[in-house]
């Protein structure tokens, strides 16, 4: 079951759009969120961001996710 730590991790990165952005906002080091981000990934089993160098974009799961 999602952790709220991660729920709310993933929420500051897809409004952000930015992962250290979100960090700042929520007060954490940028390899944390990474890190619960990966996990809520993971513990969903789907992809809700992707990531490349210079962007992050939220999937369509992510998109259903943020709005639900």
């Amino acid at each position: 079951m999602p952790e709220l730590r991660q729920l709310r991790a993933f929420a500051a990165v897809a409004q952000e759009l930015n992962f250290t952005r979100a960090a700042e906002r929520l007060h954490m080091g940028q390899q944390a969120v990474s890190k619960s981000v990966r996990r809520l990934e993971r513990e969903l089993g789907v992809t809700l961001l992707e990531r490349t160098t210079r962007e992050v974009r939220l999937t369509p799961a992510g998109a259903a996710l943020l709005d639900g």
